[in-house]
């Protein structure tokens, strides 16, 4: 459908889209079937923040997440003949099975091996009443069978419960998909929990109430509903990628993604919890990759919240404010940020996330408050947030407070206090729970407490010409990009798009780092960087171990802060150095290859360099330094990119173990 012509102060080039985010909730937590329905209809009024393709009956995603109704889930449990327990006592899971009747019937056998395994008992599974005929023919064709599993709680006591299912859950989805049981990729658990349930799927936002027909019914209450209409900018248009997911609502994009994942299953040998019974490692991969970026961020809030964080804490670990030049910024909130830096990196990117555990619920912005939030206050202590406004009709004289969403800042409102927590409050009391300040000057060093050393020798013009050549550099590379960088300290200003030929097409031998470039979200982003946004960006950057990212403890913070990404040869010296002030004991690596060797030379030299790294690790060294100097018409560099790809644990989306079969992994520098 073509966008309107311009009229009155209507301009169709500032046209966007994003996805719909909103919630409702009683301040006191009272449940209502007027929660509900209010919920659906902020949902209907955020239709036009959807999306739908080919078929217009099927749209992106639409779904609600509601406090689980025990009065109508014990009344359908009866019905069927379940044992039911006393209240709370029991969870149910909303389930996206197979289609195909042996892979289902497959996929509930391992839920309930699993279940009994972990000491719990399955009560019994229900169909969940739909009406497909709401749905658009695209949509019908891919649609899961939709059931529910009742599960009731044993030997655990109610707080660890929502842990224990967490563990079935992973448990069960990393059975069904090493043993192939779900061919159709069908089988999902939008969610399983005893305090909350989500109803979604491939649907348009009005579509979700008319065919769920669990919604209709007066027993389902609800004090709080999130709800979220889906815009897919990333990727494909799904039933299981529709939101909201178990503990979030988002609108916008994690540019971060990989990286964020990637650090993740580096730190995998570290991970530990005594929550958990120990090791995590049964439980890998925490964030699933096949998922979307605001998935994979509903995977790793929620191992922080049932690692023991609280939700706020978890929201300021994720998505922490700019707090390197906020010279106002109170000095313990500083402090918390920069300790958190070392325990797990932002999720970054214009981000608005709605957040509920069942009894608090609230919002957050990125740093930048690149995605729009406004909120209300009604007389009858109903609280509403939401992308925009105007999802309820609130008569002006009901209104006691409104407000909007700032960037870095939470809203957040405990249904079990009833009251609504400043972002201040909420701050003050996570970041002064440890002495975070004390922690990070005894941990922490600066670029410029390294030893001064002198610094090697500069190349003679012909030298230098020479290893350029070699390393791949071009007198393009150098006019357009080095020299600009070098008069002004700016990045060059280039297009959007790339029209250079694909390096695998190349018959030039280009650099390896041409295979790749970064990946952005360029629907809705506008250009930043760190000159332009200074305030909020930085290139500062460390290294140092990992630690365990469920833990805090004063080495947690054990780092090397240094001045940017890109080090002069001067600062690689005095890095080199930095044992003699007590750091990280320095081990420089050979990254070189014969020429002379033939064919498999530059793998066996991987090969030899990742095990020198696991020895120098072995051998008590925590900074490595990867060197390919000594470049000559015998000896080839290895890549950079390929050589500390090899050597980091990360290195893939499934690895586990680092170079050489070490499970600790040495960092480089």
């Amino acid at each position: 459908m073509p966008l309107p012509s311009r009229h009155g102060l209507y301009e169709p080039t500032l046209e966007h889209d994003a996805c719909g985010l909103g919630f409702v909730a009683h301040l006191r937590g009272e449940r209502s079937r007027s929660i509900v329905e209010q919920g659906l209809d902020i949902l209907v009024r955020l239709s036009h923040r959807a999306a739908c393709g080919a078929d217009p009956q099927t749209g992106d995603g639409a779904g609600i997440l509601l406090q689980l109704p025990d009065a109508f889930f014990r009344k359908e449990g009866l019905r069927l003949g379940f044992d039911m327990p006393e209240p709370r006592c029991f969870a149910v899971g909303q389930v996206f099975l197979p289609a195909d009747p042996a892979a289902r019937a497959a996929c509930e056998r391992v839920f309930t091996d699993v279940a009994e395994r972990e000491g719990q008992r399955i009560l019994g599974w229900r169909d969940v009443p739909v009406d497909a005929s709401r749905l658009g023919w695209l949509a019908r064709r891919s649609m899961p069978v939709l059931r529910q599993v009742y599960i009731a709680r044993r030997r655990v006591v109610p707080s660890a419960f929502e842990r224990k299912l967490f563990v079935i859950r992973k448990l069960v989805e990393n059975h069904i998909r090493a043993e192939g049981l779900d061919p159709e990729r069908r089988f999902h658990v939008p969610s399983l929990s005893s305090e909350t349930i989500v109803y979604k799927g491939l649907m348009l936002p009005e579509q979700l109430a008319s065919f769920y027909l669990d919604l209709q019914d007066e027993d389902v209450q609800s004090g709080l509903a999130l709800v979220h209409s889906r815009f897919s900018t990333n990727t494909f248009p799904t039933w299981e990628l529709a939101q909201p997911f178990r503990f979030i609502g988002h609108n916008g994009e994690i540019n971060t993604l990989r990286g964020n994942r990637n650090h993740l299953n580096a730190r995998r040998s570290q991970l530990s919890s005594a929550k958990f019974g120990g090791s995590l490692d049964r439980l890998f991969p925490i964030v699933q990759p096949e998922q979307s970026d605001s998935a994979q961020f509903d995977n790793m809030l929620e191992l922080l919240v049932l690692g023991g964080r609280s939700l706020p804490h978890a929201m300021m670990l994720m998505i922490p404010e700019a707090w390197e030049k906020h010279a106002a910024m109170d000095e313990n909130r500083r402090a918390f940020y920069e300790y958190s830096s070392a325990l797990l990196e932002p999720w970054d990117g214009p981000a608005a996330i709605g957040f509920t555990d069942g009894s608090l619920i609230g919002a957050t912005l990125d740093r930048n408050g690149l995605r729009p939030a406004r909120w209300l206050v009604t007389e009858d202590d109903r609280v509403i947030l939401a992308s925009e406004t105007g999802v309820i009709d609130v008569p002006a004289d009901r209104i006691r407070k409104k407000g909007r969403l700032q960037p870095g800042r939470m809203f957040l409102v405990d249904t079990v206090e009833g009251r609504i927590l400043e972002d201040e409050e909420v701050k003050r009391d996570i970041t002064a729970r440890w002495p975070y300040r004390q922690w990070l000057n005894r941990n922490v060093f600066t670029f410029d407490e390294l030893p001064r050393v002198p610094a090697p020798p500069r190349l003679e013009q012909h030298e230098l010409r020479l290893t350029q050549r070699a390393f791949g550099w071009t007198d393009e590379d150098l006019k357009q990009l080095v020299l600009p960088m070098a008069e002004t300290g700016h990045e060059p200003t280039g297009s959007m798009g790339k029209d250079s030929p694909l390096a695998v097409l190349s018959d030039q031998a280009p650099s390896l780092f041409r295979y790749f470039h970064q990946l952005f979200a360029q629907v809705t982003n506008p250009a930043i960087d760190p000159h332009r946004e200074a305030l909020v960006m930085s290139l500062a950057t460390a290294t140092g171990p990992d630690g365990n990212t469920l833990e805090e403890t004063p080495d947690q913070c054990h780092r090397l802060t240094l001045p940017g990404p890109v080090l002069t040869s001067g600062q690689l010296a005095r890095l080199a150095e930095s044992h003699h002030e007590g750091m990280f004991l320095p081990r420089r690596l050979p990254a070189l290859f014969d020429l002379d060797a033939g064919e498999g030379a530059l793998e066996s030299a991987v090969e030899r360099l990742c095990q020198q790294a696991v020895e120098a690790v072995d051998e008590g060294c925590g900074l490595l330094i990867l060197s390919d100097r000594g470049v000559d018409a015998r000896r080839a560099p290895i890549p950079a990119l390929l050589a500390l790809s090899a050597v980091h644990p990360g290195r893939h989306p499934d690895a586990d173990r680092a170079p050489g079969g070490d499970r600790r992994g040495p960092r480089g520098a």
